[in-house]
């Protein structure tokens, strides 16, 4: 299988203060999009922040500023948009994004599968508001990009599964190396993997230090990876060297080059999950 590309270009929680290549304003997110089309992705998931404060924002003007200037150079581009609730816990207020349409809609929306800590605060994802964004979504046809952190939450996926809530195919993130979380470790992976639901295509990430390993497992195992400096700021393990997400793209297309695998076009993978073909059509059918 081609591998998928999930581009995570800023995050809930880099700064400017913490990286000065952390893409904050809707110009340096287009930009940093348009450069890393360029180079080769097959999704990019997306966060908006405030221009003034550079805190994360759901509003929905911002996301539609983003999406417009992204789908300017790349309308067959996979668009998903965050819906954490890291910094906003109203389900109303983390829908917002979900209302954009015609050439603004997004095609996926994230849905993180349960509540988690991190190692300074909580992303909150009640059982009802699980429900709610995954009957919002399901309502205006945009996919949900199911975030696992640890096996009870895939296991959670597929209890909704059963219940029609949740429906096939299946697009996963599994993320590795929070502190409350899985572990960038072979049997965490294994078993994680392993658990998914039938039909379930699956990209691996690493928080922090744990991104380049996690991301070389995942193109070695034949799966897909999520990268960018949302999820690590850092291009060596010393943290020594900042990296931008230009940096940390060329070296997951260096590590797909070795493996001899292909980086998978959007249109391949929107074929796969159902999704319209872009270029003015976004998200599945309703």
């Amino acid at each position: 299988m081609d591998l998928i590309i999930n581009f995570t270009p800023t995050g809930m929680v880099p700064d400017k203060t913490m990286t000065p290549y952390v893409p904050v304003t809707v110009a340096e997110i287009v930009e940093d999009v348009h450069q890393a089309v360029e180079k080769g992705i097959t999704i990019v998931h997306l966060h908006a922040r405030d221009e003034q404060s550079g805190q994360p924002t759901s509003s929905s003007e911002l996301y539609g500023r983003i999406i417009e200037g992204i789908r300017s150079f790349a309308p067959e581009l996979i668009i998903c948009v965050s819906l954490s609730g890291r910094n906003v816990r109203d389900v109303r207020h983390r829908a917002e994004p979900l209302r954009l349409d015609g050439a603004l809609k997004p095609d996926m929306g994230s849905l993180t599968l349960s509540s988690l800590n991190f190692a300074r605060d909580a992303s909150v994802n009640t059982p009802d508001t699980v429900l709610s964004l995954a009957a919002e979504m399901d309502k205006r046809g945009i996919l949900p990009e199911l975030e696992a952190f640890d096996v009870g939450m895939i296991n959670y996926a597929k209890y909704l599964a059963g219940k029609g809530v949740l429906t096939p195919p299946h697009y996963f993130n599994l993320l590795f190396g929070n502190i409350a979380g899985a572990q960038a470790d072979l049997l965490h992976l294994g078993m994680m993997i392993r658990d998914l639901p039938p039909d379930s295509f699956w990209s691996l990430g690493g928080i922090g230090q744990a991104q380049f390993t996690v991301n070389a497992m995942a193109v070695a195992a034949g799966g897909g990876v999520r990268v960018g400096i949302e999820d690590n700021i850092w291009f060596d393990t010393r943290r020594s060297c900042p990296a931008t997400n230009a940096e940390l793209l060329d070296r997951i297309h260096l590590l797909a080059q070795v493996h001899e695998r292909r980086v998978m076009s959007s249109a391949a993978l929107r074929s796969t999950l159902g999704l319209h073909k872009g270029f003015g059509h976004y998200g599945r059918e309703v």
